[in-house]
C-alpha cells in the first residue's frame, strides 16, 4: 500500500528494482554569488543543463565541492532528511580550504528541502530506497591564471536510488591497493572536493575488473595504515572494540561514520579513532564500510598482496545491528532521540 500519494502521483518507476544511478527528476535548485558577496536567495528551475564559461574555475582548476545526503519516505508518507546540517558544515569547511564562499547552514538545508519537495513524486515508497541529493558548489566564473573564480554557483539536484553496490546487501569483496594513493598529508583528502574522485578510478576499475567491489587505500607515507575506500569510510571489529582510522586530514569525516560511532557507543561497544595497520585489519573479526551512499555495508573478504581473509557477516554481526538501527532512525521506524532527522513540510 502506498501512503499519501496515489499510484498516479508517484513517478513511473519499478520501485522494487531500483538501482544506484542517475535518474533525471523534475527540478533542481540553484543560486549564485560573486567572491565579494554572500549567497543570496536561490530558486528552483526545471532539471537541465547549466551554462558555463570554458574558462570556469571548476573546469580549468577543479575548484569544486560536492555533498551527498538522502531523503526518506515514512510509512505515513511524511518525508525525512538525515542530518543535513552536518553536510552543510562540512561544505563550509571544504569551501574554506578551496578558497570559495559557501552557503550558510540554513541556506544549504533550505535548498535541500525545496529540492525534495519539488521532486516529491520521485521519493521512493517507504522501504524501497531513498531520494539521493547532490549539493554542488563550483567556481563558475571565468579565470585564466590560477586564482579563485570570480563567481560561484551552488546547486542541488536529486535522483531516486537503491543500493550503491551491485551486490545489494551481500558482503563486499575489497582489495587493498598499495600502488595508488588516494590522499597525502597536507592535501585535500579530508574535504569533499571533486578532485579527490577521478584519481581513484584507475585503481577502482582495475579492482572491479578482477571481481572486487571496491578498493581500500593505504596511507601515502608508510603504505601500512588503512585510510578509506573509494567513496566510504572503514571500520574494524575485534571483540568488543570497534576501530576506525582517525580523520587526520587525509580521510573524509563522514556523516554516517560519525553517526555509527555514536550508535556503537550507545549499545556498549568501545570505539577508537586511531591508526589501523593493514596487519590489524586482516586480523579483525569483522569489517564494514559506511557512507551516505553505501549506508553500512558488511565486508565479506579482503585481499592484500594475494592473501585473502574472510570476515564475519550475517545476522549476528555488529554491522547488521548498527545498520538496522541507523536505517530505522533514517526511515522514521525507530524513534529519533538524537535530533538527527529533519521532517520536511
Amino acid at each position: 500500500m502506498l501512503h499519501n500519494l496515489s499510484d498516479e502521483e508517484y513517478a513511473d518507476i519499478d520501485w522494487d528494482n531500483l538501482k544506484f544511478g542517475l535518474m533525471t527528476t523534475d527540478y533542481m535548485y540553484m543560486m549564485k554569488c560573486t567572491k565579494e558577496e554572500n549567497f543570496q536567495q536561490g530558486q528552483l528551475s526545471r532539471y537541465g543543463n547549466i551554462e558555463l564559461s570554458p574558462a570556469a574555475g571548476v573546469l580549468n582548476y577543479g575548484q569544486g565541492l560536492f555533498e551527498g545526503t538522502k531523503a526518506y519516505r515514512k510509512e505515513d508518507g511524511r518525508l525525512l532528511l538525515f542530518r543535513p546540517d552536518q553536510n552543510a558544515v562540512r561544505m563550509k569547511i571544504g569551501a574554506d580550504r578551496m578558497c570559495m564562499p559557501s552557503p550558510s547552514v540554513d541556506q544549504f538545508v533550505d535548498a535541500v528541502k525545496q529540492t525534495v519537495l519539488a521532486n516529491k513524486r520521485w521519493v521512493p515508497p517507504a522501504g524501497k530506497g531513498s531520494l539521493y541529493l547532490r549539493p554542488l558548489l563550483i567556481g563558475s566564473g571565468p579565470s585564466l591564471g590560477l586564482a579563485p573564480a570570480p563567481e560561484y554557483t551552488f546547486l542541488v539536484y536529486a535522483s531516486p536510488v537503491g543500493n550503491y553496490f551491485k551486490e545489494g546487501l551481500a558482503p563486499l569483496r575489497l582489495y587493498v591497493d598499495d600502488e595508488f594513493n588516494r590522499a597525502s598529508p597536507g592535501g585535500t583528502g579530508g574535504v569533499k572536493t571533486i578532485s579527490n574522485y577521478a584519481p581513484v578510478l584507475k585503481a577502482l576499475n582495475r579492482a572491479k575488473n578482477r571481481g572486487f567491489s571496491d578498493v581500500l587505500y593505504l596511507d601515502s607515507v608508510n603504505k601500512r595504515y588503512v585510510e578509506e575506500a573509494s567513496a566510504c569510510n572503514v571500520f574494524i571489529v575485534k571483540g568488543n572494540l570497534i576501530s576506525t582510522p582517525a580523520t587526520n586530514g587525509t580521510i573524509l569525516a563522514g556523516v554516517t561514520r560519525r553517526s555509527i560511532i555514536e550508535l556503537a557507543c550507545d549499545i556498549g561497544y568501545e570505539v577508537e579513532e586511531r591508526g589501523i595497520s593493514v596487519e590489524e585489519l586482516m586480523d579483525a573479526d569483522e569489517v564494514f564500510c559506511t557512507g551516505t551512499a553505501v549506508v553500512v555495508a558488511p565486508v565479506g573478504s579482503i585481499t592484500y598482496q594475494d592473501k585473502r581473509v574472510d570476515f564475519r557477516t550475517g545476522s549476528e554481526a555488529v554491522c547488521q545491528k548498527l545498520y538496522s538501527t541507523l536505517v530505522g532512525i533514517q526511515q522514521g521506524v525507530i524513534e529519533d532521540n538524537k535530533g538527527w532527522t529533519v521532517e520536511i513540510d
